[in-house]
């Protein structure tokens, strides 16, 4: 899943003055200081003109990615090799032991080390990286290179010490901008470069879990926004192409072999979703302990580039009771799978794997919840079946249990039902679990809807003040504001000019409406030339020498340039007027412009229609037509 913030580089920036031009902490597409060189232009012509071409560049992207999977797991399960002399492949959540002081003195150390280069980063490179659903929300695409590197190799660096993170986030956050990046160089459209992005996505999930339909619906669900006909081969390609890289490099992710029931009775439902109820509100505890894991240590007053060996310090501690509580856990949910554990120890195994993962986040090091959720999933399901198994001699297998945990925990975490289904069909070939596990996903997306109202990454977003629900492009409403709406050409008088004066200068439908300032140019209202002749004026009024300033309305009720559209339409409706002055600032009040209503409407609704075109791929038809 995307990469969250790190808290201890946030932590680290919001330390250190900012740089000329920079904001703290502010998100930042692709800026590099080196111009992003382009293909020859008869290779951006063709990928413009033809969608055959666009689906062999996201071929291309879903390769890159899938050689960008394989270095990645490659370096991680040589590190623990290294630092942690595991034997065979390195995989060391699946190790029954470990040496005592190997275990607890990695993560501290290597804790001590990230933390070191978190300050690094923090200084020379400022800003917060932009994530692949944040990318296509408002940045249309546009990711930096260089800064998710940065966050790839961080996640190796946090996966390589033991920290309980996937390395999903790093998967994604690389493919995505391999995606970015290829996309700029072919200077295609915006909405084909969204697509790229997806595609990179696509590519890597689908060569982390060996799975081309699964990492195909994580970018349709989690990144692109949408599902379409159009977007399916490109997207469905680069899954593949992916997958076939990492089959070539030996580095697919294995298999997993269990036992599940040819087929499911109707009274295995209830059961089935129930644990869906019981998942989903799981997901959501582990949320908020994540959130409240970086509160604790951001209150705790230690140093923030220590806060991740401190943090190491706990997951080593745990890590003698199990090493399965390090790393990403992929290994130990296999073992959980196929040989089983008791309930009790099972239910020890999901206390700690939760705790290790919320200290791991909040302590900074960098990584995602997605592994570590479908590891907590299953764990959840094998604790629901051992306990039914107690009670009842007609109930569900364990193994059918915890397989439907898995996806159930994961999308209440993840937010991506449909990746969930076809990742338990790919992962076992089993119809009837499928649906077990559709049934049991819909439940716990929607309980996860009714009681929390986000995802992890949403969540993340919506902790550092962004609205974003989903990948579906937004960045438009940011970028359509008051300032690109607005006239300039104002029509405007002084409030002290008289009745007669401003007849004389505007006369009866020659203009709607007047602004009116003062002697400094400061807003003071709107005056309705159709008021100066009005039969039923006052009689001081009558003769024209009285000014103007009685006519001023609105005079509350201004636009600023930096306001988005839906937040003007939101103006005009509070103040039911159908025109609005623009000024500079609340303080100064110096006129810039005016927008009408009716104006802000059309340009939203043009808006409204392009994306929905884009959506169903018709903007990219119309394009090439």
């Amino acid at each position: 899943m995307p990469s969250p913030s790190s808290g201890l580089l946030n932590h680290l920036r919001r330390q250190r003055a900012p740089r000329a031009g920079t904001v703290p902490g502010s998100a930042r597409a692709d800026r590099p200081a080196i111009p992003v060189s382009h293909a020859p232009r008869l290779l951006r012509a063709l990928v413009r003109a033809d969608e055959i071409w666009l689906v062999m560049l996201a071929a291309c992207v879903g390769a890159g990615a899938g050689l960008l999977v394989a270095a990645m797991t490659h370096a991680t399960l040589l590190a623990h090799r290294l630092l942690f002399m595991a034997t065979g492949d390195g995989r060391i959540s699946g190790l029954d032991r470990l040496e005592p002081l190997r275990a607890v003195l990695v993560p501290v150390l290597g804790g001590l080390a990230f933390g070191g280069l978190g300050v690094f980063i923090a200084r020379y490179v400022p800003g917060r990286p932009v994530d692949p659903i944040e990318a296509n929300a408002l940045h249309g695409g546009r990711m930096s290179l260089r800064d998710s590197a940065i966050v790839a190799i961080q996640t190796v660096f946090s996966n390589s010490v033991g920290a309980s993170v996937g390395l999903e986030a790093g998967f994604s956050q690389i493919g995505a901008a391999a995606g970015s990046r290829i996309g700029r160089m072919f200077r295609v459209r915006r909405e084909d470069l969204r697509l790229l992005v997806g595609c990179g996505t696509a590519g890597a999930i689908g060569a982390a879990f060996d799975a081309p339909l699964a990492g195909a619906f994580y970018a349709f669900e989690l990144v692109i926004g949408t599902y379409s006909l159009a977007n399916l081969a490109p997207v469905a390609l680069a899954s593949i192409c992916a997958i076939g890289v990492t089959h070539l490099l030996h580095s697919a992710a294995p298999g997993v072999s269990v036992t599940l029931p040819a087929s499911l009775h109707l009274n295995d439902y209830l059961p089935v979703a129930t644990l869906g109820i019981v998942a989903a509100l799981l997901g959501v505890a582990l949320m908020y302990c994540v959130t409240l894991a970086e509160s604790l240590f951001r209150r705790s007053g230690l140093p923030a580039w220590s806060h991740p060996a401190v943090g190491g310090a706990v997951i080593g501690t745990m890590a003698l009771v199990s090493p399965s509580v390090l790393s990403s856990g992929h290994w130990a949910m296999r073992i959980a799978l196929e040989r089983g554990h008791p309930t009790g120890w099972v239910l020890v195994l999901l206390a700690l794997k939760a705790v290790a993962s919320s200290v791991s986040i909040g302590a900074g090091f960098r990584g995602g919840l997605f592994y570590a959720s479908l590891y907590l999933g299953v764990l959840t399901g094998a604790a629901f079946g051992g306990g039914l198994a107690l009670v009842s001699a007609a109930a569900p297998s364990t193994e059918l249990c915890a397989l439907v945990g898995m996806s159930a925990m994961a999308v209440a975490v993840v937010g991506a039902p449909m990746t969930m289904v076809f990742l338990a069909l790919e992962m076992t070939g089993s119809l009837p679990l499928t649906v077990a596990v559709l049934v049991a996903s819909v439940i716990s997306g929607l309980t996860v809807r009714r009681t929390f109202g986000y995802s992890f990454a949403t969540w993340r977003f919506h902790l550092r003040g962004e609205s974003i629900r989903s990948a579906v492009d937004v960045g438009w409403i940011r970028t359509l504001t008051v300032g690109r709406m607005m006239r300039r050409d104002v029509k405007s008088l002084c409030a002290t000019t008289t009745i007669q004066a401003a007849r004389h200068a505007y006369p009866l439908g020659s203009a709607q409406r007047i602004v009116l300032v003062d002697g400094g140019g400061r807003y003071v209202g709107l005056l309705q030339v159709p008021d100066l002749y009005a039969p039923d004026l006052h009689a001081e009024d009558a003769d024209g020498t009285g000014d103007l300033t009685r006519f001023a309305q609105y005079r509350d009720v201004i636009l600023l340039p930096q306001m988005n559209v839906r937040e003007a339409i939101a103006r005009f409706e509070q103040s039911e007027s159908d025109a609005l002055a623009v000024v500079d600032s609340a303080e100064s009040r110096i006129v810039l412009g005016m927008l009408t209503e009716q104006h802000a409407l059309r340009r939203y609704s043009e808006e409204l229609d392009r994306t929905r075109r884009e959506l169903a791929g018709e903007g990219r038809l119309h394009a090439r037509l």
